[in-house]
């Protein structure tokens, strides 16, 4: 029997359609990864599944009424609101102003979505409950959602879906942004779901070493065409990319030994929650520091005072480029220095503006392009957009590439005006192998032409860690 069945699929607008017709079925009990290169088309390939880019009438079966209920799909472009919340800005998690009793929590959120899912019954209470505590939610139930870490995001959104027990479940990504143990617990727990739950799994992976082990049939797409369609995992061919651009590792010149970053007993607290507490760290010019920790650590916190985002840096000793905060320079003093990319900024930054817009206004530190940029600047934004391969891209709208390409275009962003002090957090976040070799290549290059550049990358995975990396810190999880 066949759960999801399309015959010869072609998508209503040509824009949404793939290069060929689409012949696909999912037989039941099958569990599917979709894998390829960014922009290869695997996202469309979802959208026609899910009917968010319809076919045309007859093209597609499903074995079950209402597909809108009965498949649920989780996308990287999730944010931390509902569906129609798109007026998240990346201040409103550290300015304590914007949270009032009208801001929800994790525990009422999800409340809310077990309620919509069905009726109140004591076997989906036990199984909500099992939820919680494989994901260890128990701790953030009183925890506002507009505070949630990357990876405790992802964990509140796959708990939220899986109560209304789909049929199908679709999730792009999964694993980016957990931590070692959260990424094993979301594998137990889609196994779990897979083999005794009856839930059928669609996981569209950028990294093809991440398919789990539960996987049956393995689909690999390729400049908008299926190239593959695999029932054994072990037949498909992991991904090699030759063509990394190759850094000579030289010593570089000794840095001056100047403080770019220096905290002093720093304590963050929201509530009763203590997010950073009695935190000393040093960053020194032409320093390249790995952070890594837990999720819900603080990272994203340390990072929001490092780039002058969360108001809490005013009460703390704190002081970045020599200058203590509260000193009398402004953000923009500050952001001038810094070049900057995040999923945060990621999911929060919904500008449908050409990709060569988005790399200029790196240029003034601005979401939008709200200034015009000579042909010195444009031409600069070009050069950078060359460097990671997306030139190609220059004129394609944001909204309209996928979260790959977006990625690029926001890595090109942060190096446009050559920043002293680098912050990349998760930079490899949806990226296919080749162009993880390639950023990592660029960012060594990149801290090898100056040494006097300093680095701040985030990573839960130690084979994403540039050459560079010279210093670590790691954070632990306040309880």
């Amino acid at each position: 029997m066949k759960t999801i069945e399309m015959i010869n699929g072609i998508t209503k607008k040509p824009e949404w359609a793939l290069a060929e017709p689409v012949n696909f079925s999912l037989d039941e009990g099958e569990h599917i990864a979709i894998i390829g290169r960014n922009g290869a088309g695997k996202s469309m390939f979802v959208d026609m599944i899910t009917g968010r880019h319809p076919v045309f009438p007859g093209m597609i079966k499903y074995a079950f009424s209402e597909p809108y209920n009965n498949i649920k799909h989780i996308s990287f472009r999730d944010t931390y609101g509902g569906d129609n919340d798109r007026t998240y800005f990346l201040q409103q998690r550290w300015n304590q102003m914007e949270i009032d009793e009208e801001t929800p929590t994790v525990g009422s959120k999800l409340e809310e979505a077990y309620q919509m899912a069905g009726e109140d019954t004591p076997e989906r209470r036990a199984f909500q409950q099992h939820i919680y505590q494989l994901f260890h939610l128990e701790d953030l139930l009183d925890k506002y959602i507009i505070l949630l870490s990357s990876g405790e995001l992802r964990k509140y959104k796959l708990a939220a879906n899986l109560f209304t027990k789909p049929k199908v479940l679709i999730i792009e990504n999964p694993f980016i942004g957990l931590d070692a143990e959260t990424r094993d617990q979301v594998k137990e727990l889609l196994k779990m779901l897979a083999e005794e739950q009856g839930v059928q799994i669609i996981l569209v992976l950028s990294k093809m070493d991440e398919v789990p082990e539960f996987i049956t049939r393995v689909i690999k797409l390729d400049r908008l065409r299926f190239v593959s369609d695999i029932k054994v995992k072990t037949d498909y061919q992991i991904e090699r990319c030759p063509h990394a651009i190759q850094v000579q590792h030289q010593s570089p010149i000794p840095p001056i030994p100047q403080p770019v970053i220096k905290f002093s007993h720093v304590t963050i607290r929201y509530g009763e929650r203590t997010i950073l507490k009695d935190l000393n760290w040093v960053v020194l010019r032409g320093e390249h520091w790995a952070l890594s920790g837990q999720n819900g650590s603080g990272k994203s916190t340390l990072l929001s005072l490092v780039c002058a985002d969360n108001p809490q840096s005013y009460a703390c000793d704190i002081s970045l480029f020599g200058h203590k905060r509260g000193s009398g320079e402004s953000i923009w003093d500050i952001k001038k220095h810094i070049g900057y990319v995040s999923p945060e900024m990621h999911r929060s930054y919904k500008q449908n503006i050409p990709a060569i817009q988005i790399v200029a206004s790196g240029l003034k530190d601005t979401i939008g392009l709200y200034f015009r940029p000579t042909q010195q600047e444009k031409d600069l934004c070009v050069e950078w957009m060359n460097v990671f391969g997306i030139k190609h891209l220059a004129d394609r709208k944001f909204l309209e590439m996928s979260s790959g390409e977006q990625r690029l275009v926001l890595l090109a962003r942060a190096f446009v005006k050559s920043p002293d002090l680098l912050i990349l957090d998760e930079p490899l976040h949806g990226l296919d192998l080749c162009n993880r070799n390639l950023v990592k290549a660029i960012v060594d290059r990149y801290m090898f032409e100056d040494p006097d550049r300093t680095l701040i990358y985030v990573t839960h995975y130690e084979d994403e860690l540039p050459n560079c990396i010279d210093n670590s810190l790691f954070l632990h999880r306040n309880n």
